[in-house]
């Protein structure tokens, strides 16, 4: 058998068969067309704010970005927390045993990266970046201020905000029930567990604590040890 891959490529995005295994793997998921991604991007680009373009990351965009970028730094978003709040029966999980991933939830304080995308370079790698967080429509783009670590804002970040209203959203659940999925389910791209490790490895590489997530690493590590 094929070891599972870290995660999604951006030969995947480009050749659409990261959209192909998702529908292998989970036929009722519903996947956005181009079109429905196209006309996304624009709206997002309609109410887009005065000055250069940064994309938020709080996720796997931390440590495996997929898209070109001109720089990249520690960033802070006020309002707003990672959580795992959306279940995939794909990727990381199977239909069988759903898995989890990050989502950007209201409440709180989210420090992650920002990245800066060129001008010249800004239709081709939206376009990437909308084929791999938007591909079931389940996050709500928009505008956050990203500040640094002073929390003085340094500019305007797209952000991959939680759609409440999508089928997937799982934010009610209980601790218990987090720590089971993410130290369980796994998928084409890997293990929730994995996805999780990654992350809080990423920030710890960014010089970024986040005790919330390393917390939750922990007691993923120790459940997945207890059933050895």
């Amino acid at each position: 058998m094929d070891k599972p891959l870290i995660g999604v490529t951006r030969q995947q995005l480009e050749a659409g068969t990261w959209g192909e295994q998702i529908a292998r793997d989970a036929p009722e998921v519903v996947l956005w067309s181009d079109e429905q991604r196209a006309e996304s991007i624009g709206d997002t680009l309609a109410s887009r704010p005065a000055g250069d373009v940064w994309v938020f990351a709080y996720g796997s965009l931390i440590w495996n970005p997929t898209f070109q970028f001109e720089e990249s730094r520690v960033a802070v978003i006020q309002g707003w927390h990672r959580s795992f709040c959306l279940s995939v029966s794909a990727g990381r999980g199977t239909v069988e045993v759903p898995g989890l991933v990050l989502g950007l939830d209201k409440g709180g304080t989210c420090p992650g990266v920002a990245f800066r995308i060129a001008e010249a370079d800004l239709e081709t790698e939206l376009a990437v970046l909308w084929k791999r967080e938007m591909i079931t429509g389940a996050y709500a783009p928009q505008w956050l201020d990203v500040c640094d670590a002073d929390g003085q804002k340094f500019g305007d970040a797209i952000a991959f905000t939680i759609d409440h209203n999508s089928p997937n959203y799982a934010g009610n659940l209980e601790r218990e029930v987090i720590v089971s999925r993410l130290a369980t389910a796994s998928g084409f791209l890997g293990t929730s567990a994995d996805y999780l490790f990654q992350t809080a490895e990423g920030l710890r590489m960014r010089g970024v604590l986040d005790e919330d997530l390393d917390a939750l690493a922990n007691a993923v590590t120790t459940l997945m040890n207890s059933r050895l």
